[in-house]
């Protein structure tokens, strides 16, 4: 009989952060759970991060995963925007840390290449991979679907990094 283990995917945002857990024994993913957390953007963005940290610890405690997986930041023609991205991006990884739990991360085209089979497929085309790869999820935003590719990702990569890391 293989481990089961809880992953928690984070598709970080300074908006909207979407998380999304699912378990894996073998090759056997199933749903748990996913959803979106925010930040008032009427508030300073120290006080925004704040409650990105805040909402994430939250999702940790309730959903007690095994591990943690992240989309990594892509940079875009904004700089300013790209920075506040890496700022909220850095609570998707210290909450984990601070749980002492291993994080991987993952760019956006591995995680579509993963769970769709091309590294530049559509976001309607992640999400109804999603939806057959986890039939029960029950996604309202783009978001937490993401959230969910990544965590898929990482139930596929998972073996491999470990594999890697022990070398």
């Amino acid at each position: 009989m293989s481990e089961r283990v809880r992953i928690l995917g984070l598709d970080p945002g300074l908006r909207n952060t979407g998380w999304g857990v699912i378990t894996v024994e073998g090759t056997k993913l199933s749903y748990v759970a996913c959803g979106v957390v925010t930040s008032d953007g009427d508030l300073d963005l120290a006080l925004r991060l704040k409650q990105l940290h805040d909402r994430i610890t939250d999702v940790v405690r309730t959903w007690t995963p095994d591990e943690v997986a992240v989309e990594e930041t892509f940079v875009n023609k904004d700089a300013q925007a790209t920075l506040k991205l890496g700022q909220a991006r850095a609570m998707s990884l210290l909450v984990p840390a601070l749980h002492n739990l291993p994080v991987a991360e993952y760019g956006a085209n591995q995680v579509k290449k993963t769970v769709v089979g091309v590294g530049h497929a559509e976001k309607d085309q992640v999400q109804a991979m999603v939806k057959i790869l986890l039939p029960k999820a029950d996604f309202k935003k783009a978001d937490a679907a993401d959230a969910l590719a990544i965590a898929i990702a990482h139930a596929h990569h998972r073996k491999a990094r470990a594999l890697a890391a022990s070398l």
